[in-house]
């Protein structure tokens, strides 16, 4: 049985969107299920979007989030140069080789040309193919024009007649009508290669075994298969996976607030967990389970549940993931993760590592990433509070006043400043001020914070500190 072999084929951009990370971590997954390889492919054609240290990035990024390249252009193997550029010559020779076997030719259609075409074709309100123009040149014509120096595209000659069909893993048959296909450019007049060009040689020649892609490329995959065809190549498993979209509706970018994955992380979610909501976010288990480790995830995966229907990334549900993950945290994980963000928000000059450290704990099951840190505490860091409508009303009830002047000496009695000892004065207003429960607890807290929820408020307290406790209760 052939080694399964799959590729990530990232363009060198300088960051990676969810989108790509999702169809990374499925190709990452359907390869080691069956002990394959993984391979990144860098595909930089387009000279005009790469960036200087993207392929760094990129070894950054799948590395934080586990996932190990078996080749590419840092780790080489034996069917390199792994970045598209260095491998244009072998572009030119295949699309050459095409061109000797009849099923691909030279164009010289000027630009004008073609703007007309597809002006025309708008005007009768047709999608624009490419009409052939260039296919019947003869040897003489091609030769003369290309002696001149006229600028020219290689195209793939594609079949008018019949139907061409092959099976997705996800879709099932996808059948289309040949007189469909247009004449796709190969080799563009700079003698780089399109994109799906050069993908196509890539993958045979680097013994790609699935190729896993958007399913925007569902209905153009026979122009490709045709390739494979010309050559007597060998086909690789097609899994179309459906695109993921924003809260809106519309595809993912930056203006319904996609984040590219260093956004997150640099926000303090956990790769770990963002890797677990993105398999989740068109894929299901056999299980109604939610939360997988890598390891998990390479044992059960199955290419065949990805979901047809397009996914929304949703935020609350991230959040909600990562939020389990940080709940499982160490100490020293949690600060690392939380810190950056408290420095950066409030002056942490006067506060003790020992007094981040017991704040940053308090909230470990408050905060959904590391950055949430910052507006959950804010109540340490200012000098007044504000109450909202809601904490005003409660605050009005009858008895209150009297409990917080309870409490208060309470506190202003405390000479040691310790956790157990405000806890000893809050049931010393209990049973001095008769009262319990919500009655005791909610105004003490909407008293010294401002909120009429929160941690345990014994450890709240504590660090607030006497004086500013003091100065909120009365």
């Amino acid at each position: 049985m052939k080694k399964v072999r799959t590729r990530f084929a990232p363009s060198p951009t300088g960051f990676m969107h969810v989108g790509n990370l999702r169809t990374a971590i499925f190709e990452y997954l359907i390869a080691k299920h069956d002990s394959g390889d993984f391979i990144l492919r860098i595909e930089d054609t387009d000279q005009t979007r790469k960036v200087d240290g993207a392929i760094d990035f990129i070894y950054n990024t799948l590395n934080l989030c586990n996932i190990h390249i078996d080749e590419g252009p840092n780790n080489k193997g034996e069917f390199g140069p792994y970045i598209q550029s260095e491998r244009v010559h072998l572009y030119k020779e295949y699309a050459h080789k095409l061109v000797e076997m009849g099923k691909a030719y030279y164009c010289f259609c000027t630009e004008e040309r073609l703007e007309k075409l597809r002006k025309e074709a708008d005007e009768n309100n047709v999608a624009f193919l490419y009409d052939g123009h260039c296919k019947n040149l003869t040897k003489e014509e091609i030769e003369e024009k290309i002696k001149n120096g006229e600028k020219y595209v290689i195209r793939q000659k594609m079949p008018k007649e019949g139907i061409s069909s092959y099976e997705d893993l996800v879709y099932g048959e996808i059948k289309v009508e040949n007189k469909l296909l247009e004449d796709q450019i190969l080799l563009k007049s700079d003698g780089y290669p399109t994109y799906n060009f050069a993908n196509v040689i890539d993958d045979h020649l680097m013994n790609i075994t699935h190729v896993i892609r958007g399913n925007e490329y569902v209905m153009s995959t026979p122009k490709y298969n045709l390739l494979y065809d010309a050559f007597g190549w060998e086909k690789p498993t097609y899994i179309h996976v459906s695109m993921v979209l924003g809260s809106d509706g519309q595809k993912l970018s930056k203006r319904n607030g996609d984040a590219s994955f260093m956004d997150l992380y640099n926000d303090g979610y956990l790769p770990e967990a963002v890797i677990n909501y993105l398999v989740m976010l068109g894929w299901s288990p056999e299980t109604n389970d939610e939360i997988f480790t890598m390891n998990e995830l390479i044992k059960i995966f199955d290419p065949k549940r990805i979901s047809k229907s397009p996914s929304v990334f949703d935020i609350k549900k991230l959040n909600w993931v990562n939020a389990h993950y940080i709940k499982k945290l160490e100490s020293d994980k949690l600060l690392e993760i939380t810190l950056p963000h408290l420095k950066e928000a409030y002056d942490l000059s006067n506060k003790t590592d020992e007094w981040i450290s017991e704040l940053v704990n308090l909230y470990k099951d408050h905060i959904s990433y590391g950055k949430e840190i910052v507006e959950v505490t804010d109540l340490f860091f200012k000098e007044n509070i504000e109450l909202d409508s809601e904490c005003t009303e409660f605050m009005s009830a009858e008895g209150i006043d009297n409990t917080i002047s309870v409490f208060a000496s309470e506190i202003e009695n405390i000479t040691d400043w310790t956790v157990e000892n405000i806890n000893t004065a809050i049931m010393n207003t209990k049973e001095k001020a008769g009262v319990k429960g919500k009655m005791l607890f909610m105004p003490i807290r909407i008293k010294v914070s401002g909120q009429m929820h929160g941690p345990e408020l014994p450890n709240t307290i504590h660090l607030l500190g006497k004086e500013t406790v003091l100065n909120r209760l009365k």
